[in-house]
């Protein structure tokens, strides 16, 4: 049974982890001193402390052969590389005994075998033959004998075949044509072995990464191997080999390729068969799995499956739609994502999943804003903001995967572009109409070799879809078109919002200096600049409009807060001017404030800062306000909340508890969530306004620091019917760890 699994990482370390009566433990094995990337492991014996063999290969030119028995583990030995790299191990049995043999591929073109013998690995032989690195090699054994593939940089897979050499007499010289044998005896095992190039694969047109056999099955008792071989290449194609039926000679036509077409993206960087063989996995550099299924029917044909994805890099913001039915994320990975629930026809069950990637950029994201239903502006690392706007193939697709219909979506669906692409070499997402769809040239014509053809304009096909698209279809047609850039700031855009009633957009970027740190209103019908509004010294890190939308409330990395009320004056449409903030007398925070948000009810604010504090505004004593007397009236009306860790993401729910208490997310640098509930009880703040709910247990929380805390407006659950919708509130959350999660919270229980 698997139990047991080595990973290796570049903390420098092993982890041997094993699930014992659903326990996972783990033991570390140190003693590198730079980052693994290859290991490899077998059982020596059948034992019931079975004793485990390690081989790893680390970046300080070693390898290290660990041994494991019971729970203990120790380095046995270290194999010096001098100043070469090993790119790949892996360890096997030589055929018809127990002695262990060790193959190392790496950066001297070599594949180079070692043999234990008097329990030391000695370099019994070189296979030379491979003229660039070597990227992988593994061991399989069919029947008597001992298969190694190994592939390189040089676009090729090489098998090699080990095999008992019998003692017999010396041949007769005859003018057949043999293959040159390597030929080593082994004292231990009593026996000769000859080593001999079985075939050479070339059908990659770019570097080889990885190689792995089918793995082996049981059948009538003893381990019956495949003859089948799966690689993956940066030419952006994953391979099956197997050799021909009559012949035997191993062919790439008797081998399916699949992969990405086209998209900005690099190739693959690993792959696997899954046990029975019948589905493959690969990943790309881009962190993205991929997943294919072999046909019922025609053994030949694969299909994409849908597999789990998300992000690559720290997620830095994200938000709900505004009716609560689909989440979108921005990260450090250059992309927005769209995540929205899947409604299988007949099942209940309903699943998140990336249906869009209406972003991907050559900037890292920072900050989105929702405006409006399918209209979204995004920040990142330019001075620049986005603005994108859902073309019609993505609200009917996002009609068909979540069971909403049409018509509740889309009321005008003539003047809508069909979808986006982007032009090489650009940045900015060009709407594609439904006439813009190029027929292409026949093959036959000689069009294909003028440049213009290599790089097609028009990477866009739109497409049907019924269940969550795969990672070839999000990179290239799922795209939404740009429809505005706002000009402005001065430094990269930090963080963005956008008032309830969806007319005006405020940004922030970053600043060093009071001029470059304005907060910049825009309107979202002209799209020109309302208003700069100057107070802040350093960054704003984040703003937020109350839910009434007469006030804008902005906190900033110079430990202050800054409330601005909206004047009615009917000219120019909003204008805003500064009613009440803190300085440094009456600052609370003693550090960078990072987020805030407000009461559903306009009446609070809270913020939230590095200090480990947290702290709700508002105007305490609610008999004594005058119109004109804002500043001195906003107090904290909360005690300070000490969180235990740098609080990194604020946000409140819309919806009370039922005894009618404010319902409050802190995420915190740690990467724990903890909600609590809060209610003003007298005039002066008192700490049992605060209760601590719920600690998002360990198991669920991030890994590292919280970005970002967005409540869904509505009570209810996304993509569910429930009776009883009023129980549930949902939380999303984006994490330093590369994650969006979305909590279920239920709201009696609080």
């Amino acid at each position: 049974s698997q139990t047991e699994l080595i990973s290796g990482g570049s903390d420098k370390q092993l982890i041997l982890w094993e699930l014992k009566d659903a326990l996972l433990k783990s033991i570390p094995l140190k003693g590198h001193t730079e980052a693994v990337f290859a290991v490899d492991a077998v059982y020596q014996s059948d034992e019931p402390d079975l004793n485990l063999l390690i081989a790893s290969a680390a970046s300080d030119s070693t390898v290290r052969i660990w041994s494991q028995r019971g729970s203990e583990a120790k380095c046995i030995e270290i194999l010096q590389f001098g100043n070469g790299f090993v790119m790949d191990v892996c360890l096997s049995f030589l055929p018809g005994s127990n002695v262990p043999i060790l193959a190392c591929g790496g950066d001297d073109c070599k594949i180079s075998l070692f043999i234990q013998q008097n329990g030391q690995f000695q370099k019994t032989l070189i296979l030379p033959g491979h003229e660039d690195w070597i990227r992988g090699v593994e061991w399989a054994v069919c029947g008597e004998d001992l298969f190694l593939a190994s592939c390189a940089q040089d676009c090729l897979i090489r098998i090699w075949k080990v095999c008992t050499k019998s003692k017999q007499l010396p041949e007769t010289e005859d003018d057949s044509i043999k293959l040159k044998e390597n030929v080593f005896t082994v004292k231990d095992a009593d026996a000769s072995y000859a080593v001999s190039l079985e075939s050479v694969l070339a059908g990659h047109e770019n570097w080889v990464y990885a190689v792995h056999w089918q793995p082996s099955f049981s059948k009538d008792g003893s381990m019956q191997q495949p003859m089948r071989i799966l690689s993956a290449s940066m030419d952006k194609t994953v391979i099956i080999w197997e050799p021909d039926k009559e012949s035997g000679v191993w062919l790439e036509q008797a081998s399916v390729r699949v992969g990405e077409v086209g998209g900005n993206t690099l190739g693959f960087f690993d792959c696997q068969f899954s046990p029975d063989g019948s589905m493959i996995i690969a990943h790309a550099f881009h962190g993205a799995l991929h997943l294919w299924k072999q046909a019922t029917v025609d053994k030949k044909e694969w299909t994409p499956e849908v597999v789990i994805s998300g992000h690559f890099n720290s997620v830095e913001d994200v938000k709900w739609d505004p009716e609560g039915e689909f989440i979108i994320s921005v990260g450090s990975d250059q992309t927005t994502r769209l995540f929205a629930p899947w409604k299988r026809k007949e099942e209940t069950e309903v699943t998140w999943h990336e249906i869009a990637r209406p972003q991907v950029h050559g900037y890292d994201l920072r900050c989105l804003a929702m405006i409006g239903r399918f209209e979204f502006v995004s920040g990142a690392d330019e001075k620049v903001l986005r603005v994108f706007c859902a073309p019609k193939n993505f609200i009917e697709n996002f009609s068909n995967i979540t069971g909403i219909p049409m018509e509740k979506l889309c009321s005008h669906s003539s003047d809508i572009p069909e979808g986006a692409t982007v032009p090489a070499l650009g940045l900015s997402n060009k709407a594609v109409f439904e006439g813009d769809m190029a027929v292409q040239p026949d093959e036959d014509e000689e069009s294909f070799n003028t440049i213009s053809n290599q790089y097609p304009e028009i990477y866009f096909q739109p497409l049907i879809l019924t269940e969550p698209p795969p990672e070839d279809h999000l990179l290239q047609n799922t795209l939404w078109p740009e429809i505005q850039k706002l000009y402005g700031h001065g430094y990269e855009i930090f963080c963005v919002a956008c008032n309830n009633s969806n007319t005006v957009i405020a940004s922030a970027c970053k600043a060093s200096k009071k001029e470059h740190a304005a907060i910049i209103l825009w309107s979202t019908t002209t799209w020109k600049k309302l208003q700069s509004l100057s107070f802040h010294n350093l960054t704003v890190t984040q703003l937020a409009f109350s839910p009434d939308d007469r006030f804008l409330l902005a906190v900033s990395r110079d430990r202050n807060w800054s409330l601005w009320r909206k004047q009615d004056s009917s000219e120019s449409g909003a204008v805003f001017t500064c009613c009440a903030y803190t300085d440094k007398n009456t600052a609370v925070h003693s550090r960078i404030i990072w987020s805030c948000d407000w009461t559903p009810d306009s009446k609070y604010f809270i913020t939230s800062s590095r200090d480990k504090k947290v702290i709700i505004w508002g105007q305490c004593d609610l008999s004594a306000i005058t119109e004109g007397n804002v500043l001195g009236s906003i107090k904290p009306c909360s005690t300070v909340l000490d969180a235990g860790d740098s609080v990194t993401a604020v946000g409140i729910s819309r919806v009370l508890t039922p005894d009618g208490r404010y319902i409050v997310a802190v995420g915190l640098e740690n990467g724990k969530i903890i909600l609590y509930t809060w209610k003003q009880s007298g005039k002066e703040p008192a700490l049992a306004d605060w209760t601590t709910s719920i600690e998002i247990d360990n198991s669920q929380s991030h890994a590292l620091a919280v970005k970002r805390l967005c409540w869904r407006h509505h009570a209810g659950r996304a993509g569910h019917n429930d009776e009883n919708s009023s129980k549930w509130l949902q939380l999303a959350s984006c994490g330093a760890d590369h994650s969006v999660r979305i909590f279920n919270v239920n709201r009696f229980a609080l």
